[in-house]
C-alpha cells in the first residue's frame, strides 16, 4: 500500500512516500480504506521528535483520518464493511499513523461518520475534539455562565464558540476586528479587539494563543473561575499573583489532546458527531493536497504559509 512515512525523526524532508506492507489486523481492529487525512501541528512535533512518544519505524505519519471500512477483526461488533468512519487518535503512543491507503484502527478509537462532507469532517476533528474535551471535562462548564475565548477566529477558537453556544453559555471573544462578523455568525454574543485590554468578568477563560498575560486573565476571572491553556507563550513563562488565585478558589488548567484518555476521546467523538449532524463545526477553510505532497504539507504548516487554512491530504 502507498503510505507517507519516516524512518527516523527529523525535518519535513525526511518524509517519504512509498510502499509499505498492509497492516495485519488484530481481533479488535478495523481495516480502514483511507479517503483523507488532516495535517496538524502535532504531526510535525511527532515527526521531528520534539513530542516524545513511542514509535516503531518505518512510522506512518498522521493522526486523523476519514475513510470506509475494508475489513473487520473477529471481535468487532459495531462496524461493518463499507461504513464511512473517522478517527482522531492514531499516530502516537505506539499506534501507527493514518497517512496511508489502509490503516488498522482499534474499534474503541473509531467513529461512524454522519452524512456530511468527509473532507470538512476530517479537517475539523482535531480542533473540535480539543474544544469538546476542554469544555465538557477540563472546565466542566455549566449553562448560563460566561466564557471568554481568546483568539476566537482560529481553528480551535471557532470550535469553542460553536460548542460553548450549544452548551448554553454566554460567549465573548477576542480577535482581529476583521473577524468580528464571522464570529458573530458563529454565535459570539460580544466581540472585542484582541489589541485592547480585557473587559468584563468571566466564569471561564480559554487562551488559545499563549499571548495573553495570565495575571490579566485572573483579574477578570470570577470567584471559582477556571482558565484553560491549550498553548504557552514563546518564552514559556507566566507571572501571576498566587495568593489572589487561591483565595478566590480559581484554577489554571492545561490541556493537550495527545494526553486525552480513551474515555475522553470517546465522549468527544459523540459530541462531535451530534454537532456535525446539526451542521456545526464544519466551517474551516481547507487546502487539499495529494498524499504524495505530505512533506510539502508539513513544511507549509511549519512555515506558517497556510493562510489560516486547514490542510487535508487526499488519499483516493
Amino acid at each position: 500500500m502507498k503510505a507517507a512515512y519516516i524512518e527516523k525523526n527529523g525535518p519535513a524532508s525526511t518524509i517519504k512516500v512509498g510502499q509499505l506492507p498492509i497492516p495485519e489486523l488484530k481481533s479488535d481492529e478495523i481495516l480502514v480504506k483511507v479517503k483523507a487525512v488532516s495535517v496538524n501541528f502535532v504531526d510535525t512535533f511527532v515527526r521531528a521528535g520534539s513530542f516524545k512518544t513511542k514509535q516503531e519505524f518505518p512510522f506512518v505519519i498522521g493522526r486523523d483520518a476519514v475513510g470506509t471500512v475494508s475489513a473487520i477483526g473477529r471481535d468487532v461488533s459495531q462496524f461493518k464493511t463499507d461504513d464511512l468512519v473517522w478517527t482522531n487518535s492514531m499516530g502516537y503512543d505506539g499506534r501507527m499513523g493514518t497517512s496511508s491507503e489502509l490503516v488498522a484502527v482499534p474499534e474503541a478509537r473509531l467513529f461512524h461518520a454522519p452524512k456530511v462532507d468527509p473532507i470538512k469532517l476530517v479537517a475539523s476533528v482535531h480542533s473540535s475534539a480539543t474544544a469538546a474535551i476542554v469544555l465538557s471535562d477540563v472546565l466542566q462548564v455549566e449553562s448560563n455562565h460566561r466564557i471568554l475565548i481568546e483568539g476566537g477566529a482560529g481553528h480551535v477558537g471557532t470550535k469553542f464558540i460553536e460548542l460553548a453556544k450549544s452548551l448554553g453559555l454566554e460567549v465573548v471573544t477576542t480577535s482581529n476586528p476583521k473577524d468580528f462578523e464571522k464570529l458573530q455568525h458563529l454565535g459570539t454574543d460580544k466581540t472585542f479587539d484582541y489589541h485592547e485590554p480585557i473587559q468584563g468578568n468571566y466564569d471561564y477563560i480559554v487562551d488559545t494563543s499563549g499571548k495573553v498575560n495570565l495575571q490579566n486573565n485572573l483579574d477578570h476571572l470570577n470567584l471559582y473561575g477556571k482558565i484553560a491553556l491549550i498553548t504557552a507563550p514563546k518564552d514559556n513563562q507566566f507571572d501571576f499573583q498566587v495568593r489572589q488565585m487561591y483565595t478566590k478558589s480559581q484554577s489554571i488548567n492545561g490541556f493537550v489532546i495527545s494526553h486525552a484518555t480513551l474515555k475522553q476521546i470517546q465522549s468527544a467523538g459523540k459530541i462531535l458527531n451530534d454537532n456535525f449532524e446539526a451542521g456545526r463545526l464544519l466551517t474551516d477553510e481547507i487546502l487539499t493536497m495529494p498524499l504524495d505532497q505530505a512533506a510539502k504539507a508539513q513544511q507549509l504548516l511549519e512555515d506558517h504559509q497556510t493562510k489560516n487554512q486547514r490542510i487535508v491530504l487526499t488519499v483516493e
